[in-house]
């Protein structure tokens, strides 16, 4: 089984997405209990929904292990990202729901985390790394765009209704200020969706690492809440609901390549 799957293209932008694989191995999925052996906290169909990027010339690079295997969006030493607020880690044991993800007792052990790092995490960033590097050297700068999502309300995270649209740049440090400032013009002047600018979510590790402006390296976050291409009980895609979110995503990436 492939690790990851990267397609290369030709603009300086490359659309990570390193919540969206759903695989576990059965050594592991055997110790998780029923309820997360769904995944319910994957990045339901964000591969499809950026399907359309490889007609802007992106790079994709897609993982296939659940975040439950290992999250590659944390730092390899769980170093924690919103310090004082309830979040998951590199190997999680709880679910957004609070649950556990382990049955009692099988939880993953600091040897054993260490070797999903060497295993799925390490070769997800060097892939990252790599192609940053690549685009770079052809374009001179590049864009590394964090694609995520999550249901709306998740109370365990934060309280009440997730906007629509979540962007983050780990409060304008991951991100040139003149093209955040495009990305939050063009959420202030549509009224479909609603939106916000590094609120709960600032972007994760990624973004935070790798995003480097002076560098040549512009690193957005954006978090969708679910409802707005899918339904979130069953977990199924809606194409209806999915198109002029879509669309609204489309014109950021164009903003990020203009």
């Amino acid at each position: 089984m492939d690790i990851y799957t990267l397609h290369r293209g030709s603009a300086p932008l490359l659309v990570s997405l390193p919540h969206d694989g759903t695989f576990v191995p059965d050594d592991i999925a055997a110790r998780l209990t029923p309820e997360a052996r769904r995944v319910p906290d994957t990045d339901w169909h964000v591969s499809r929904l950026y399907a359309f990027a490889r007609e802007l010339g992106a790079s994709i690079l897609v993982p296939a292990c659940s975040r439950y295997v290992v999250d590659l969006n944390r730092p390899s030493d769980d170093t924690s990202l919103y310090p004082g607020q309830n979040t998951t880690g590199l190997c999680p044991v709880v679910q957004f729901s609070g649950a556990p993800v382990y049955l009692p007792g099988q939880e993953p052990s600091a040897d054993e985390i260490a070797d999903r790092v060497e295993r799925y995490w390490q070769p997800y960033h060097v892939a990252l790394a790599d192609e940053l590097a690549r685009l770079r050297a052809v374009h001179g700068r590049v864009v590394l765009w964090e694609g995520h999502s999550i249901r709306g309300v998740v109370p365990f995270l934060f309280d009440g209704r997730l906007p629509d649209f979540n962007l983050g740049t780990a409060g304008g440090a991951s991100c040139a200020a003149a093209l955040q400032a495009r990305l939050a013009a063009i959420l202030d002047v549509q009224r479909d969706y609603s939106h916000v600018v590094n609120g709960r979510f600032k972007g994760g590790y990624i973004t935070r690492h790798y995003g480097r402006p002076a560098d040549g390296i512009d690193a957005i976050q954006l978090e969708l809440a679910q409802s707005n291409y899918m339904d979130e009980a069953t977990f199924e895609y809606l194409p209806e609901r999915a198109a002029p979110t879509q669309a609204l995503i489309r014109r950021l990436l164009e903003a990020c390549l203009g």
